[in-house]
């Protein structure tokens, strides 16, 4: 099976000037995520895959919603309790605005004909706060700050 590859800019929402690149790898079934981001606040910060390739609003909700096609409460990744496809969940940055984070899943595609796997289309949001992983419908996150659309 062929790999297949993106590389996504993740672009300043609001008044923090953060920037990023997500990468996504496809090797046979499994989706292989990784997002380098720099110039955010220290801390603990939610990011998600949300439902439309769309950034263009100055507040980042152009993306609309979590990305949920199999219709699930809001919840930490692998959850039984449930949980979004887009909920990737947190990660930290350091004292110099600088963080990452990597994960794989068999629950994603990149362009393959299920809907509630392909990824294409959606974007990846970072958000000001911490995913307290149980608020409905988001986590409670706060705002977004940065955006990318994932498309090819």
């Amino acid at each position: 099976m062929e790999t297949i590859k993106l590389k996504i800019s993740l672009e300043s929402k609001g008044e923090r000037q953060s920037k990023g690149v997500a990468y996504f790898k496809q090797e046979g079934e499994t989706v292989y995520f990784d997002a380098k981001t720099k110039g955010l606040t220290p801390g603990t910060h939610a990011i998600h895959i949300h439902e439309k390739a769309d950034c263009a609003s100055p507040d980042g909700k152009s993306a609309g919603g979590h990305w949920n096609p199999t219709f699930e409460n809001h919840g930490q990744w692998g959850s039984e309790k449930g949980y979004h496809k887009g909920d990737i969940g947190n990660f930290t940055v350091d004292k110099n605005g600088i963080g990452a984070i990597s994960m794989s899943t068999d629950q994603w595609c990149i362009g393959c004909d299920d809907p509630a796997k392909n990824i294409l289309g959606k974007a990846v949001i970072i958000h000001q706060g911490e995913d307290d992983l149980s608020s409905q419908p988001s986590g409670a996150a706060g705002a977004r700050v940065s955006c990318g659309g994932i498309i090819q």
